[in-house]
């Protein structure tokens, strides 16, 4: 199983076809097919007693949970902004670089404490901790291996959160930097947490 990845919620009822409307209450089950986590979202309709049976039998269960569907907003206008947590994190997952690992659990733990993500489940594979994530508003599902961090660890990991949300996958060059300094402009990082903010592993 990866250690990472992104599930998105579904726009309609994989069981009947069902196109979810916004504000409709909805159940997302989770399961493992071999050696990937899968997830299914089912209308309400659909979730009948015999169907949550047959769920709760079914090989490779993990946990179900009720939510509520909320229509994608618009599309923003294309703009250049600096990364937030939560779209820094995507990107690092889209990358599948394991030397993001320690960065992505980081990132995801913040995300948690602002409320942003919600830990909806937490289980073991060949020995790992793996925490299953949903973001509430959009329905997305994350998996974020425990990188089993030691505390000499920590500090280098929080710099490389802070240059990845300062810079990005694609830092700019030296003098970019220099110039940037130079003309007086700060940036956010991560809304200027305190350090007892950061996880302490």
């Amino acid at each position: 199983m990866n250690d990472w990845n992104i599930q998105s919620r579904a726009h309609a009822c994989q069981v009947s076809g069902h196109h979810f409307s916004d504000k409709e209450p909805f159940y997302t089950l989770l399961y493992q097919d071999k050696h990937e986590l899968k997830r299914l979202d089912v209308a309400a309709a659909a979730w009948t007693p015999e169907f949550s049976a047959e769920v709760l039998a079914r090989k490779g269960y993990i946990s179900h949970w009720k939510g509520i569907y909320e229509a994608p907003p618009p599309a923003p206008p294309d703009a250049i902004q600096k990364d937030t947590a939560e779209t820094l994190l995507r990107k690092l997952i889209e990358a599948n670089d394991p030397s993001h690992s320690a960065a992505c659990y980081i990132l995801a733990v913040m995300l948690e404490r602002k409320r942003i993500l919600k830990v909806k489940e937490q289980i073991k594979n060949e020995g790992r901790r793996i925490f299953i994530y949903e973001q509430p508003k959009t329905g997305d599902i994350f998996t974020i291996a425990d990188p089993d961090l030691q505390l000499n660890q920590l500090e280098a990991v929080q710099r490389d959160v802070a240059n990845l949300l300062e810079h990005g996958l694609n830092p700019p060059a030296v003098a970019d930097v220099v110039q940037t300094s130079k003309s007086g402009e700060s940036s956010e990082v991560l809304a200027n947490p305190e350090p007892e903010q950061m996880p302490v592993v």
